[in-house]
């Protein structure tokens, strides 16, 4: 259907109550037959909204005016809500956005996997709210986004460092104060960028692809280890050297100081050469007395207090005996693999990324772990009964896939392979009741556990454990 174009006169609509929240996290009214989706509205508002679109069974809109607050709702803490788009539900009290998170994972496991959520074991709550996030990535832009204090200003500068603007790829949000990521996250990114503006090096323009700085990642750890990488795109060697020195000398207490020179269209750094200026490649962290290296292009659980828990659940639903062997599907570095390895006979991971599996490979080998074996591969490729067949049907699967969810041909090698147990961890409520829907040829839902990683935002984690049907 067509977006429909708006009279004027029909934009406003007064004295809406908001009666739920919507998977994106927008407030949702009911007007009439219309469904209306409202951008930080939550439920017990009563608003004016401003359509801004309109189909025909439903629209999106904006508050205009609260004429009466939810009991919810709470003062942000962060002077960038509402223009960043993070943490996009500070202005609702925890208790709330936890009842929330339980109920959306409920409802899409009900509605689209027709499981029966009534057994649905509570949330786990996050311990720290903020400072949690153990990786954030900055990006540097000529195109600073005004905020309606800097239209006031004169002759304002326009260089900024910090987060995209929603919908606006080449616009960026410059960020004094970021609470997402413990010191010296901040102070890292405030003296950069500083002493960038001090010394004339340009900041990158996402639209021509000219610029000497890029982005900036900044990594910490439970072991207080940290690591900074600095993106630049087109910077000479001097430039290059004199920041590097600068972040070097400054923060002694960075453990990987790295640097990359990026030329493509595109931010990943994957396909990147990493350069160390100081320290080490990595950093670790530890779980249960596991350590695990990250290196810069590394995957691990952004929030590392709540990975714990999440692999905790994981290892309880599965409820090991010793004896099993176990299938770790999207397994990518290896971190849960090589958390349950003592506690069962073999682990057999499988991951698309191949850095990945050489991470997974090399944590084994730091913990003196013996009994894991990494492969690397498209899953629906390698998961074949030929694989199978020479590896052992696994006792227990664990499955932890992207948003998207599990490719078809591998729920299919799943049914056929008909473990007695598969624990399915998963970010996306909605592709993993999708999967469960057609598990269900022969597997029972068992048990369900959502668990809170990143607090302020609609996101959270779930974990089911299927038993094989009698």
């Amino acid at each position: 259907m067509s977006r429909r174009r708006i009279p004027p006169e029909q934009r406003l609509l007064a004295d809406i109550s908001i009666v739920d929240i919507a998977e994106e996290g927008k407030g949702v009214a009911k007007v009439d037959e219309l469904v209306v989706f409202v951008d930080k509205a939550i439920p017990g508002d009563v608003v004016d909204v401003e359509l801004l679109r309109k189909k025909k069974n439903f629209a999106e809109a904006r508050v205009h005016q609260l004429k009466k607050a939810s009991s919810h709702r709470t003062l942000p803490f962060c002077e960038h809500f509402g223009v960043c788009g993070g943490c996009k539900w500070q202005h609702m009290d925890y208790d709330a956005q936890l009842r929330y998170k339980q109920q959306g994972v409920s409802n899409a496991l009900t509605r689209l996997g027709k499981v029966d959520t009534s057994a649905m074991e509570a949330i786990l709550a996050a311990p720290q709210t903020q400072y949690y996030r153990n990786k954030l990535e900055y990006t540097f832009s000529n195109k600073r986004w005004l905020t309606n204090i800097d239209d006031a200003q004169e002759g304002l500068q326009m260089n900024a460092l910090g987060f995209h603007v929603p919908s606006r790829f080449d616009k960026i949000l410059d960020i004094e104060h970021c609470f997402l990521q413990q010191d010296p996250s901040n102070a890292i990114r405030n003296k950069l960028r500083s002493f960038a503006l001090e010394n004339s090096i340009s900041f990158y323009d996402l639209r021509q692809h000219e610029g000497a700085l890029r982005n900036l990642i900044i990594r910490t750890a439970s072991t207080g280890e940290l690591m900074v990488i600095v993106i630049f795109a087109y910077a000479d060697e001097d430039t290059v050297k004199r920041t590097m020195a600068f972040l070097h000398q400054e923060f002694p207490s960075i453990s990987s100081l790295l640097y990359v020179l990026n030329h493509k269209k595109n931010d990943t750094i994957f396909d990147q050469d990493i350069h160390v200026y100081a320290g080490r490649d990595h950093i670790f962290e530890e779980m249960e007395g596991l350590r695990f290296k990250i290196g810069a292009k590394s995957f691990y659980q952004t929030n590392s207090a709540q990975a714990y828990q999440l692999y905790k659940i994981a290892r309880d639903f599965a409820a090991f005996r010793g004896d099993e062997r176990v299938y770790d599907l999207y397994t990518g570095a290896g971190t849960i693999a090589n958390f349950i390895a003592r506690d069962v006979h073999e682990v057999i991971g499988v991951e698309y990324v191949p850095s990945a599996i050489d991470d997974a490979k090399i944590n084994s080998e730091l913990n003196n772990i013996g009994n894991t074996k990494f492969f690397a591969g498209d899953m629906k490729d390698v998961l074949t009964a030929d694989f199978i067949l020479e590896h052992g049907e696994p006792d227990v699967v664990i499955v932890d896939p992207p948003r998207a969810g599990m490719h078809a041909d591998v729920v299919a090698r799943l049914l056929a392979m008909a473990a007695p147990k598969i624990v399915y961890v998963s970010c996306n409520a909605a592709t993993q009741a999708r999967d469960l829907a057609l598990l269900g040829e022969k597997y029972e839902v068992r048990r369900i556990r959502p668990v809170d990683m990143f607090p302020h935002t609609q996101h959270v984690e779930n974990v089911v454990l299927l038993m094989l049907k009698k």
